[in-house]
């Protein structure tokens, strides 16, 4: 598919964060003082691309042999297989997830198979038990593709999954079982690779500066996509426009150092809130891939050169329209630390418009001769007002389409806006030693070897006390 660069090009307004339409915006002076900081955030990011834990910034443009094998791996089963599931968990799992929302039928799954050109897509991103069964009941394993992501090999949770349906398989279909999972894991260190070898899986890696949380645009992300059908191709396209519009260290050029700015000014202002509110059923599923994009990447306790920060903005996920109904109240009569990003569509890929009828009722017939387009159009409008009039700072994302490209674009300036962000703060963007802590714990409470110590600290930890429990 073709796309054209210039009428796909994402847009930022952030009008409704300058001191001109919120009294607690920024002015063009707030600008100018922090341009050093500015500049070097942009600096830190460029130097740093394609080293250490940013081989994510390269994806758009080294993967041609890796997306030729994706595609033929996924014609394969799409061809072959009546079901594709997922194991997985964090950007394992959310990145897919998201991509599959934005892209395919809301429906997909409940399409008839002639209509839908595909297996049945599922994500298994968690170890209740009552899911796993479920998932059980409704897929026949026989004709299932099961895509194990783990890039260590060693995830408790995804490794769980595998042995589960390694078992299953081998009990059902004996030898066969190999030619039911595909491994996606790190070329060269990690358990998962030594079990894909020894199995014979089919096997794509995911690059050694590629952390789980920027790996939708690798075969984390694009394997699953393809095999739904989605244009990886497009994707990358769009990822690579927007990182091409980035290279600038002109902040009125760049819309992703732009945001990234003026969400690290608002968080000096105590903004520790970050609300994700798309307007689309298709973005849904972006606003949850944020929030550990955004979450895991800012929350750190210590600055580059060692300090105590305790720093981060918490991410939250809403949905416009539905969250006007149940989150917005709180937004616009709440508390002044949030900051709320809109994303609107311009044109949706449906059009519905709303019949005649209810003539003896004025307040329900004006809504007759409308569309379902105009309407949540108006909604967004209308929340992005009030929360304006409100005096809350908040900016707006325009796709003017939701496909491939502008998926690819959105996923882009994401990832650079948190890098640029995590610059600006003085931190390890690409670590995550928060969540290191509850797996070492895990580890030790389930018996991992090598976790005696840690296995010895829980044992010694504060007991709870019986009268604080009712």
């Amino acid at each position: 598919m073709r796309y054209n660069k210039k009428e796909l090009k994402l847009k930022l307004d952030f009008n409704n964060m300058m001191s001109k339409s919120v009294a607690d915006g920024f002015t063009e002076r707030d600008f100018a003082r922090n341009a050093a900081a500015i500049a070097q955030a942009h600096a830190d990011v460029t130097a740093g691309r394609g080293n250490g834990m940013m081989g994510w910034t390269q994806l758009p443009y080294n993967q041609d042999e890796v997306v030729a094998d994706i595609l033929a791996t996924a014609n394969a089963v799409r061809k072959n297989f009546e079901y594709f599931v997922v194991l997985g968990i964090g950007g394992s799992a959310l990145g897919p997830i998201a991509a599959f929302q934005a892209i395919c039928h809301l429906h997909y799954n409940d399409l008839p198979k002639r209509k839908r050109k595909g297996p049945k897509f599922y994500v298994e991103d968690n170890v209740d038990p009552e899911r796993m069964v479920a998932l059980l009941d409704v897929i026949d394993p026989a004709k299932t593709m099961f895509n194990v992501i783990t890039k260590s090999g060693s995830t408790s949770e995804t490794m769980t999954q595998y042995l589960i349906i390694h078992d299953l398989l081998t009990k059902t279909l004996g030898d066969k079982a190999k030619d039911h999972i595909i491994a996606t894991t790190s070329r060269s260190t990690g358990n998962l690779i030594k079990i894909a070898g020894k199995e014979g899986y089919k096997t794509f890696y995911i690059p050694d500066g590629v952390g789980g949380r920027f790996s939708e645009l690798c075969p984390v992300g694009l394997l699953p996509a393809a095999v739904c059908g989605i244009d990886i191709k497009g994707m990358l396209l769009g990822a690579r426009a927007m990182d091409e519009q980035c290279a600038t260290s002109s902040i009125k050029k760049n819309p992703a150092l732009m945001a990234a700015t003026l969400q690290w000014m608002a968080m000096r202002k105590g903004k520790n809130v970050s609300v994700m509110m798309p307007y689309a059923d298709g973005l849904k599923y972006i606003a949850d891939w944020y929030c550990q994009l955004w979450g895991e990447s800012l929350g750190k306790n210590k600055t580059l050169d060692g300090k105590d920060c305790n720093v981060g903005q918490t991410p939250v996920k809403a949905l416009g329209v539905t969250d006007q109904h149940s989150q917005v109240q709180l937004y616009a009569e709440g508390p002044f630390d949030k900051v709320i990003t809109f994303i609107a569509v311009d044109n949706y890929r449906e059009t519905v418009e709303i019949p005649q009828g209810c003539e003896e009722f004025p307040n329900v017939n004006f809504l007759c001769g409308h569309t379902m387009n105009e309407l949540i159009q108006a909604e967004r409008t209308a929340t992005e007002y009030a929360i304006t009039k409100a005096g809350k700072l908040n900016h707006t994302i325009t796709l003017p389409v939701l496909n491939e490209f502008t998926l690819g674009e959105l996923l882009m300036f994401f990832m650079l806006k948190t890098a640029y962000t995590g610059a600006l703060m003085g931190i390890d963007t690409f670590n995550q030693p928060g969540v290191e802590e509850g797996k070492n714990a895990t580890y030790a409470l389930l018996g991992r070897p090598g976790y005696d110590e840690k296995r010895a600290e829980l044992a010694n930890a504060p007991q709870k006390a019986l009268k604080y429990t009712i």
